[in-house]
């Protein structure tokens, strides 16, 4: 159990400290990967950058990720869900989300050039992994920019979830992969209050301005 984000950001800093005299940039999901990002980016005195992820969530029930676009375009979708949404409604989603990605980073970032990591680590934080689908967006859209390694690092993660991702990247740091059922991230935290877009931008201002 987690006290919040801040308190797993320094946990993960501290299971990544290897990686403090390397050439490394954190990339955070936001919103709710962006405060352990942060955390960890200041402990390991390296930049930090988001990587803007959308779910794509089931018609029925939008908190399950059937999908997920990277604000690159590149799509992730559970195939054993597709078949059974609308191929016009997915479309749209697909499309809005995409959208929404494009704004979400300029909201976050503005006119700023994402950090250069071709030939460096690349460490992609996140609050929790259940489907994956967001992160394995961000994965993909990652290793266009050529790093060296690519390193996912969670405070939780399913077991399932931790051991597809584990096979797509060069190191995979999971702090809990609790036995049984998941359930939700939330529910391995005290205080799990969402992440406004104000806190983001605050965030990145400050390490813009660092």
């Amino acid at each position: 159990m987690f006290r919040d984000r801040k308190d797993a950001g320094r946990q993960l800093a501290a299971a990544l400290t290897p990686y403090r005299q390397q050439p490394t940039v954190v990339y955070a999901l936001p919103r709710g990967g962006v405060v352990p990002g942060a955390e960890v980016a200041q402990s390991l005195e390296a930049p930090l950058d988001l990587i803007v992820v959308r779910k794509i969530g089931h018609p029925e029930s939008p908190e399950y990720a059937i999908g997920a676009i990277a604000e690159d375009g590149y799509t992730v979708m559970n195939s054993s869900e597709i078949g059974s949404v609308d191929k016009g409604w997915f479309d749209q989603a697909v499309s809005a989300e995409w959208n929404e990605a494009q704004r979400r980073r300029n909201v976050f970032v503005g006119s700023r050039n994402p950090v250069s990591v071709e030939g460096k680590i690349a460490i992609i934080v996140d609050d929790g992994l259940a489907t994956g689908l967001t992160m394995e967006a961000a994965i993909h859209a990652i290793r266009k920019r050529h790093p060296r390694q690519i390193i996912v690092a969670v405070p939780v993660a399913a077991r399932e979830t931790a051991n597809r991702i584990r096979s797509q990247v060069d190191k995979l740091v999971v702090l809990v992969i609790p036995d049984g059922f998941f359930g939700a991230i939330g529910s391995f935290y005290r205080n799990f209050d969402q992440v406004s877009d104000e806190e983001v931008v605050a965030i990145m201002n400050s390490v813009a301005s660092a």
